[in-house]
């Protein structure tokens, strides 16, 4: 195909292989989220699976309220940080491709 219509064609087909590479690499990446100053610490996979969870034997004396909101918070931090990589690495998908009448930019964050 070729002119305007083929290029769209070839731009749209290269930003699908670009987006499953990038799901692919998500889902295998490992963040930690952690609280109260690394006592509880969550490592999560870019899918919001988590694989472990690890918390100081100090802990363990505390109270349970203590523990379960420290995991609470572990939890949430990890969640934040395979958001924040997930928008870093899909933002820069869109970028360099140019298709006349379709505004790509907010998915840039730009």
């Amino acid at each position: 195909m070729k002119g305007p219509l083929g290029n769209i064609m070839r731009q749209a087909q290269e930003m699908q292989e670009k987006l499953k590479s990038a799901q692919e690499t998500l889902a295998a990446m490992e963040v930690v989220g952690s609280a109260g100053g690394g006592l509880v610490e969550v490592v999560m996979t870019g899918r919001h699976d988590v694989r472990r969870v690890q918390i100081d034997d100090t802990l363990l004396t505390d109270d349970k309220a203590v523990l379960e909101d420290l995991i609470a918070a572990a939890m949430n931090d990890a969640v934040r940080r395979v958001e924040k990589v997930t928008q870093e690495k899909m933002g820069g998908l869109t970028s360099g491709i140019d298709i006349p009448g379709l505004n790509l930019s907010g998915l840039n964050g730009q």
